[in-house]
């Protein structure tokens, strides 16, 4: 069988034991990596172990830092 170097959502969900509405909100609030190809989002499956190890934190994406939040 093929090494899987990332998954979508529904699969995270599943390997991590979580809701999908779960995962997606982790993603949303960038606690989970993810990155959009066409209309898919994609979570590395070395993220979801980082994750379950604790050793996850926020990370802001490309292009929109300061902007979310910013009471400019």
């Amino acid at each position: 069988m093929q090494d899987v170097l990332a998954v979508g959502i529904p699969e995270a969900a599943r390997r991590l034991g979580l809701s999908t509405r779960t995962v997606a909100a982790l993603v949303s609030r960038q606690e989970l990596p993810s990155r959009k190809v066409g209309r898919r989002r994609i979570i590395p499956v070395a993220a979801l172990e980082a994750f379950l190890k604790g050793e996850h934190r926020p990370v802001p994406l490309a292009g929109t830092q300061g902007k979310a939040g910013s009471s400019e």
